[in-house]
């Protein structure tokens, strides 16, 4: 049986009064680039993966997920902790992402967005190409490797 502290619900009650985060709480996160994608995690404990919403718009890539309880109804409640709560976090992305191709997994408490690179912005080499007649240099892109150009 627990026995009965005065000061939690004291604390409990303070913290209603001064808690200065009210409305949508922000979720940590980390963001890494992996080859030619960025992956980006965030901690999301207690979610039902169809409140998580994900949207794009223009380069403003925005998260949404709500926490909801349950209410029971005939349960006398010994202790209530957990709150309703709901998550925002907004990513201006920037040039040079493939924002078609975004894709999320949510497993263990922990969304996982993939952000492809476009092709436009992933490294390439230039390929440099001889004019014989005037000694002209001429550039073209290739996704090949160069050649070496003989004289």
């Amino acid at each position: 049986m627990a026995t009965y502290d005065p000061f939690r619900d004291l604390d409990r009650l303070a913290a209603g009064f001064f808690d200065t985060r009210r409305g949508p709480r922000r979720m940590p996160m980390d963001l890494y680039r992996d080859g030619d994608h960025y992956v980006l995690s965030a901690d999301l404990p207690g979610i039902d993966p169809g409140s998580v919403d994900i949207d794009v718009d223009g380069q403003l890539l925005t998260i949404r997920a709500e926490r909801t309880l349950s209410d029971r109804e005939g349960v006398k409640w010994i202790t209530r902790e957990r709150e309703t709560t709901s998550f925002l976090r907004q990513l201006n992305l920037g040039q040079g992402i493939d924002t078609d191709g975004i894709a999320a997994t949510y497993s263990n408490g922990v969304l996982t967005v993939t952000i492809p690179v476009s092709e436009k912005a992933k490294p390439r080499k230039i390929q440099v190409v001889a004019d014989g007649s005037a000694g002209t240099i001429r550039a073209h892109e290739s996704s090949q490797e160069p050649q070496p150009v003989e004289q």
